[in-house]
């Protein structure tokens, strides 16, 4: 049984809309080239929370919450042809867009 190739890109962005407009932005790319793909699959959302005084001194009880959401997508390119990774190069995507691309 031959192995298979396969291209892992693991996208991360702080707002979901611009991470599913990027998401569907690789896809078409790879499906324009008849590319097999696996996905996406979304990975859990890693969430940072940070907590901080209001005011200094003798008011510790008041604070504030703060947090931070990484959401994560990943796709899998099955074989992916010479023509595929070219495009994929050249795409260009809207800024807070995390791409790391691993050829397994």
């Amino acid at each position: 049984m031959p192995e298979t190739q396969r291209l892992r890109i693991r996208v991360r962005a702080y707002e979901y809309k611009i991470l599913d407009a990027s998401v569907r932005q690789i896809m078409d790319t790879a499906l324009r080239y008849d590319a097999k793909i696996m996905g996406p699959i979304p990975l859990p959302t890693q969430i940072t929370k940070y907590t901080v005084n209001r005011s200094a001194f003798i008011y510790k009880d008041a604070r504030e919450q703060f947090e931070m959401r990484i959401h994560k997508r990943l796709i899998d390119i099955l074989n992916p042809t010479p023509k595929v990774i070219e495009a994929l190069t050249n795409l260009t995507l809207p800024s807070g867009v995390n791409i790391d691309v691993k050829m397994m």
